[in-house]
């Protein structure tokens, strides 16, 4: 990740990005700006029982991508918090890496909204989202 864009994670969330959720999930961030949020997070430890990838992983990385793009987008003492998700899952993954692409598609002074895009190794999407944060000052 470029310097410029760890500092932008690190001011969201205040030097410590690894929630726990975001941990669990082995969620890694590879770019991030209010444009723009890229994350990718392994298929393994987040499948369900027949090995798939959880379709509830998709939606917590497309989540946690979406809201980070809105956190920025908000700025210093403010807070973003997720109002509305929907998710289509498309085909499974069941090895490797997904990665999740946030869109903006919507940054006004209250509300935020992103579309996110998960894809398999090959390229392939696996799921569309979108969501929607309600920007809130921090207090």
């Amino acid at each position: 990740m470029k310097p410029e864009d760890q500092a932008r994670l690190d001011a969201v969330y205040d030097g410590d990005h690894k929630g726990a959720l975001i941990s669990s999930m082995g969620i890694e961030f590879l770019e991030v700006s209010a444009e723009r949020v890229v994350a990718r997070m392994p298929v393994e430890g987040n499948t369900q029982p027949y090995g798939l990838l959880h379709g509830g992983a998709s939606c917590v990385l497309a989540e946690t991508i979406g809201s980070t793009g809105a956190a920025v987008h908000a700025g210093p003492g403010r807070r973003a918090v997720g109002v509305e998700i929907n998710a289509t899952h498309h085909r499974s993954a069941t090895s490797g890496h997904v990665t999740g692409v946030a869109t903006r598609l919507h940054g006004g002074r209250t509300i935020a909204t992103y579309d996110i895009e998960i894809i398999d190794e090959q390229g392939r999407r696996v799921c569309t989202s979108r969501l929607t944060c309600m920007l809130r000052d921090a207090t």
